[in-house]
């Protein structure tokens, strides 16, 4: 059985800062040698930035509420009469069953923008088993960040929406082709989910270096070897502005679109394709 994230984030959270980058780098190690044996065949890998990163995300922080007239908002079913009376009895209207429903739509989220092909274009990315769950930790630690600041309520949801995470996570690993040592696998990659986010936290303490979030994020995103290609250096200093910023229109995102997962990350928009000519 997992551990309780409540229980355990603070205690990593702490080890990491007393520990710093030795500490860390064991996780790195672990996220190198598991994401190799798991990767899949890259997709459509770009040879060039399909985009200019240096002027991307630069723009004034924002909340990513989504406004009440989105198509894109899912709201809390509304039932009447004796229809109501029965939800009621079958415990749909309960704090816990309200929760789960919330954090169902905090992941899909977070799965929407870490599976957008766009995320993968813009950084340069290739696209496999490794950096589809490198993006999916970011993500979620964004959101269980931001969801912490709301103390032990936000906490709590953060639980159910770690939980959702790791029944997806299990599923996919499984579609990777793992069906041998299946709960090992998982073990490795709830301790690369727990060094990321404990990493991404140093980084952006107060006494961190200002280098640190882009090394982090070459480590944990871009690097399968401790080897970096020419483009990657522009690729990961854009991905710590585009976190960076992320984290400031989280904070501007009020309690409730949180709380109900009517938000949506900063849209990445890819290089349009240019038509060709007739023959």
């Amino acid at each position: 059985m997992l551990p309780r994230l409540s229980r355990a984030l603070p205690q990593l959270s702490r080890l990491g800062s007393q520990r710093g980058l030795n500490h860390r780098n064991d996780f790195y190690a672990i996220s190198r040698q598991s994401y190799a044996k798991a990767a899949v065949a890259p997709v459509d890998t770009p040879s060039e930035p399909a985009v200019n990163l240096d002027k991307l995300f630069w723009s004034k922080p924002c909340s990513l509420a989504l406004p009440p007239e989105s198509p894109l908002r899912i709201e809390e079913p509304q039932y009447g009469g004796i229809k109501r009376v029965l939800f009621t009895l079958m415990l749909f209207y309960t704090k816990q069953s309200k929760s789960i429903r919330g954090a169902n739509v905090v992941y899909k989220r977070v799965l929407s923008q870490a599976d957008k092909p766009a995320i993968y274009e813009v950084f340069n990315l290739e696209r496999t088993f490794k950096t589809n769950y490198a993006l999916l930790v970011l993500h979620m630690w964004l959101c269980l960040r931001r969801l912490r600041q709301e103390g032990k309520e936000g906490v709590e949801l953060g639980q159910y929406v770690y939980e959702t995470y790791n029944h997806d996570v299990e599923l996919r690993v499984s579609k990777a082709g793992v069906n041998l040592l299946l709960s090992k696998w998982m073990k490795d990659l709830e301790r690369i989910f727990y060094g990321n986010i404990v990493a991404y936290d140093a980084a952006l303490l107060p006494e961190a270096r200002q280098d640190e979030l882009p090394n982090v994020i070459w480590r944990n995103v871009f690097s399968d070897d401790g080897s970096s290609r020419p483009n990657e250096a522009a690729s990961r200093t854009a991905m710590a502005r585009y976190v960076r910023r992320e984290v400031s229109c989280l904070s501007l995102t009020d309690k409730e679109a949180m709380f109900t997962g009517n938000f949506m990350f900063t849209p990445l928009k890819i290089k349009e394709p240019k038509l060709e000519e007739s023959r």
